[in-house]
């Protein structure tokens, strides 16, 4: 068997001198390194401005929030107001609106079932019978009844009273009559929400605002009641916003209450408990802060009593005093001259 190689190349012989040195290896240039340090600074802004936005967003989303919870009240207490007067498609609307906003609004579902229920409850035909020469004598004597019962603050059966009369006879003296509404729901309100009816106050002064504007005494009440309410919503569940929405009521109407404490007494307990949350998580100083503010208006209770003091001495560390005293410095011998 022959081997064909003729074809194949005769290897050259290796030399030294062949061999090609290493290249150095080239540093990065440095404007590399600046641009990755712009970049950096520019991803840091970037992520801070997105924090603020979405912190923003958030304040945002509160303040809407509270916004819809007070429209919502209005439309029920309007809706109240629209049954009361038989106007049930108008408070059905109202009911529907409120329950598609917020499913869960107190009361709004009882009260439209009721007002359905009003609703399918056909109204009787009245037959047509000969009128008679009116009679005035019974709206003359409930009209003096009621002025009687203003008169002396009786605020519930005076308005009864009007009821009847002009249930009897709806256009018998109508400008007084109203006048007289309004009197007596607009002084009726004002006295259930300084004796701690708040519900009952706003229902009674949103009637008075249908005959009449309020005036500042009676809207200014009407406002605190609401942001009575509106700051009870967070007692015990969120302390932090209870302390800042109860911080305006008591600001502004110290002495409202719903019948078990005052605004200045939930004001302070919110504070306490609110500082108490902060000890927990570690804010000493916060806390104390918190600590402080409640006591200004009253003792602390002993939860809170024993918070503050630790909280101080974490937050104001006592600053050590040195012991060695001080060696006098040495007395530097003077020449006396002799004579």
């Amino acid at each position: 068997m022959s081997e064909h190689t003729g074809n194949t190349q005769p290897l050259k012989p290796f030399k030294a001198d062949d061999t090609q040195p290493l290249k150095p290896v080239k540093k990065a240039p440095r404007w590399r390194s600046v641009l990755l340090s712009i970049l950096g600074v520019l991803a840091l802004l970037l992520l801070g401005i997105l924090g603020g936005y979405g912190s923003g967003i958030g304040e945002r989303q509160a303040a809407k929030s509270q916004i819809i919870t007070q429209q919502l009240t209005e439309q029920f207490q309007f809706a109240l107001v629209d049954e009361q007067f038989g106007r049930y498609e108008d408070a059905r609307q109202r009911l529907q609106f409120i329950i598609d906003n917020n499913p869960g609004f107190p009361g709004a579902q009882n009260e439209l079932t009721k007002v359905l229920v009003q609703m399918t409850i056909p109204t009787p035909t009245p037959t047509p019978t000969l009128t008679p020469t009116p009679d005035t004598r019974g709206e003359q004597a409930l009209f003096a009844t009621a002025q009687q019962l203003i008169a002396a603050g009786d605020w519930p059966n005076a308005l009864n009273t009007l009821d009847q009369l002009r249930k009897q006879d709806p256009n018998f003296n109508t400008s007084q009559v109203d006048g007289m509404y309004y009197f007596a729901l607009r002084n009726y309100g004002v006295y259930l929400v300084q004796y701690s009816n708040l519900e009952g106050g706003i229902y009674e002064l949103t009637l008075a605002e249908r005959f009449a504007p309020l005036d500042n005494t009676a809207s200014g009440l009407r406002e605190g009641a609401r942001a009575y309410i509106q700051a009870s919503s967070f007692y015990g569940v969120d302390w932090a916003h209870a302390a800042q929405y109860f911080a305006q009521v008591a600001n502004g109407w110290p002495a409202l209450s719903d019948g078990t404490m005052n605004a200045t007494q939930r004001y302070q307990v919110s504070l306490m408990r609110y500082g108490d949350l902060l000890w927990k998580q570690g804010d000493a100083c916060r806390a104390y802060d918190q600590y402080q503010a409640a006591q200004t208006i009253g003792d602390l209770d002993e939860t809170a009593a024993r918070n503050a003091n630790q909280a101080h001495d974490e937050c104001y560390p006592p600053t050590e005093v040195p012991t060695d005293t001080p060696e006098a410095p040495a007395e530097v011998p003077t020449d006396t001259p002799t004579s």
